[in-house]
């Protein structure tokens, strides 16, 4: 009888169940996993030198979250008899097995794999051997500060240790924590107040509105921009191929190669030079050589991507701003269609509504969703701040560790179950979700970003290498929380803990370090960065929090709302749409005997707002006209203005000016800015009767002229202009 109770206790306390929980836990977040990749790169061209090391270096820190519960249960064991209550437990061993594993898998992955594959996939060169030559030579100066850091800590390890067995494992795994725990605590703090603020801010329809459009300009030049670079870079292989003869003919197949990533025509692919780029393509040089031939091509692939980047920015904003605006005018009919449906849609929007279901839900529901979501995650960030700065002196007051861990009668450390380990989890996703969400406004060097269906391998390799950098810092930052006799049992303490604790600076480190959360909170929290950006007069690059002072039109200095709206509504009347295709038909059809390419403008803003003015005194996006545009008679924003000065014509936006302005002195500028001012003004009937008399040059026949800017006096003569009929030039 006592063996087959015995027999029937340890069945009662095999991990069977646990493992087969863990086990399908594992196989869902290799599933979420796929299909993170799927959204972000094309599976079936993507090679597996990329997909596999990217998929385990996401998959590896949300297995993470999944082990940091189970080792919290599996630790928290009063006895034998009480192994039930533990939730998802496993075995000491098997824990230990599958830490090392994961730990180590990410090490290598963060420090070694990732970033000399992202360095591969971004050189230029042709043949294997050359790129992992080219990548080993751009990572030797990172890997020489890694080494000399890793020598630094190693002398002082040995100092206070005193021992060499464990000395070099535990200042690589030290020195690789503290770097990822400044990261993450700075980008972690930037998270927790951005994520509740978005909600709250997304929350007013019409403020949604009116920020999408303050960004509108910003996004547009950013795009032209890129479509500029990409066709001067496109002209520069064009001239390339032409070229014959010399060093040219021992890279022919490698020219061919550049001229079919480009989208220049098929046919003399070099006439396209007379209406493309900006006018300061740099010259080839006399000699061809392989090492400008990589830097070419590496040149041309980003162009390529951040083109494709930046366009794809525009159009979501694009569609966020009619479903914003659809939203809006729903208000009077009480029905809400978005027109065809997206591919993209939600399939709520796409199957589950009605038009009036619709309405209810966008109008009313979700922005009280949001309000609720984002006050919830308010008082997270909250608890979260908290816990860190009580975490060493009061460890009691600790909020996150009493929703973790509950009381157990027959010990004094807690104890933690199921509820507490999806708690736990809940915690750890957040934490992480604050810290990703910031590396996507990050502006990082090369203008890496994550782009639907086609981000570059680079960026790709650069922000797996981010998560697999940030997840062990915040795993073990977030098993701080819940009190040293609860964590320092655990097999991952056990494991890492001690070898960071190892030393007293590593241990004061460990717990003083994540009270700085509160600078990247209060910078956040009060728009420090773009009071930065005004005092100093230049971008903050660090991080881009979308109006942090509520007042982007000041701030970021790329036009008002009103211009954003003008962008948004000529780009959805396929004005813009129109030039392009008509430039691209004279790129198409300029041949040899050809005359120049036509100089492409946009549409009159007269004739915007003569269209306006029949339609009413309501905008196509829905927003009442205010003083700057009374009447509705507000003039088209003339975006290439603002955009002549540096030197590149932009694309369907062709204006010729001649700036002269360094040749002029005040009173010239003051009356170039008069007359522009006079010429834009509508002439009222009394003053068009007006003659001009005999001392100011008039007579009966040119009466009203010089009002127009037509007559042959110029208004700037008074200035000490020296136009004059015809011949003045305004200056924009």
């Amino acid at each position: 009888m006592d063996e087959i109770a015995q027999m029937a206790t340890a069945s009662s306390q095999s991990p069977v169940a646990s493992e087969i929980f863990a086990a399908v836990s594992a196989l869902c977040i290799s599933i979420v996993v796929l299909f993170i990749l799927r959204y972000y790169l094309p599976l079936r061209t993507t090679p597996a030198y990329l997909l596999v090391p990217i998929f385990f270096a996401l998959w590896l820190p949300a297995s993470m979250v999944l082990l940091v519960p189970i080792d919290l249960a599996s630790s928290a064991m009063v006895d034998d008899e009480n192994a039930d209550a533990r939730g998802i437990w496993l075995e000491p061993r098997a824990l230990r097995v599958s830490w090392r594993i994961t730990y180590w898998l990410t090490f290598s992955l963060t420090w070694f794999i990732l970033p000399i594959l992202a360095e591969f996939s971004d050189s230029g060169y042709r043949e294997p051997k050359a790129r992992v030559i080219d990548s080993l030579r751009a990572n030797a100066q990172y890997y020489a500060i890694v080494f000399g850091s890793g020598a630094v800590g190693l002398i002082y390890v040995l100092i206070s240790y005193g021992h060499f067995s464990e000395s070099l494992k535990s200042t690589v795994m030290a020195l690789a924590y503290c770097w990822g725990l400044i990261l993450a605590i700075y980008l972690m703090g930037h998270g927790l107040v951005s994520i509740p603020r978005r909600l709250f801010r997304n929350a007013n329809i019409s403020g949604r509105l009116r920020r999408i459009q303050c960004q509108a300009p910003k996004v547009y030049d950013k795009m032209e921009d890129a479509e500029m670079e990409l066709e001067d870079l496109e002209i520069q292989v064009s001239e390339l191929s032409r070229r014959k003869g010399g060093s040219a003919n021992f890279f022919q197949d490698w020219i061919e190669e550049l001229v079919d990533l480009t989208n220049l025509p098929e046919s003399q692919p070099g006439r396209a030079t007379m209406v493309r780029g900006s006018g300061n393509v740099t010259a080839l040089p006399n000699v061809i050589t392989e090492k400008w031939l990589a830097d070419l091509t590496r040149r041309l692939i980003r162009a390529k991507h951040a083109r494709s980047r930046y366009v794809t920015e525009w159009n979501r904003l694009l569609e966020d701003a009619v479903k914003t605006q659809a939203i809006l005018d729903s208000a009077a009919s009480k029905k809400l269609d978005f027109g065809t449906s997206s591919p993209h849609a939600d399939f709520l929007d796409r199957s589950l509504l009605n038009p009036y279901t619709r309405y209810l839900f966008h109008y009313h529901a979700a922005p009280y969703i949001r309000l609720g979501l984002g006050g919830f995650l308010s008082l997270a960030s909250v608890c979260i701040v908290w816990s860190e700065l009580v975490k060493d002196l009061f460890p009691s007051l600790s909020i996150i560790r009493y929703s973790v861990v509950h009381h157990n009668p027959l010990s004094e450390k807690g104890q933690v179950g199921f509820a507490g380990q999806a708690i736990a989890a809940l915690w750890m996703m957040y934490m992480c979700a604050a810290a990703l969400i910031s590396i996507t406004e990050v502006k990082v060097w090369r203008g890496r970003a994550l782009v639907r269906r086609n981000t570059a391998h680079e960026s790709a390799f650069w922000y797996a290498s981010q998560v697999a950098r940030l997840s062990v810092p915040l795993t073990y930052n977030f098993m701080t929380f819940l009190g040293s006799g609860l964590y320092q049992d655990t097999v991952f303490y056990d494991f890492l803990g001690q070898l960071i604790n190892l030393t007293p600076l590593g241990k004061w480190f460990d717990y003083l370090f994540p009270a700085f959360i509160l600078l990247p909170v209060c910078a956040t929290l009060f728009g420090l960065y773009g009071k930065i950006q005004k005092v100093f007069g230049f971008g903050v690059d660090a991080l881009d929090d979308e109006d942090e002072s509520g007042s982007s039109e000041r701030l970021l200095g790329t036009g008002s709302w009103r211009e954003g709206r003008d962008l948004i509504e000529r780009e959805l009347n396929g004005t813009s749409a129109a030039i392009r295709g008509r430039r691209q038909d004279v790129i198409n059809s300029t041949g040899e005997g050809s005359r120049p390419g036509p100089i492409l403008t946009i549409p009159r803003s007269s004739t915007a707002a003569q269209a306006r003015r029949e339609r009413g005194p309501t905008t196509p996006f829905g927003t009442s006209p205010t003083a700057g545009d009374a009447g509705g008679s507000r003039h088209q924003a003339n975006t290439s203005a603002r955009r002549v000065g540096s030197g590149a014509g932009r694309r369907g936006q062709a204006v010729t000016l001649d700036n002269d302005g360094d040749d002029e002195n005040f009173f010239e500028a003051l009356g170039h800015r008069f007359k522009n001012t006079i010429d834009t003004l509508d002439t009222p009937e009394w003053f068009a009767n007006f003659k001009k008399p005999k001392w100011m040059g008039g007579d009966d026949n040119d009466a009203g002229s010089s009002s127009r800017g037509g007559g042959n006096n110029d208004v700037r003569r008074w200035f000490g202009g020296g136009g004059g009929g015809g011949e003045g030039r305004i200056r924009l």
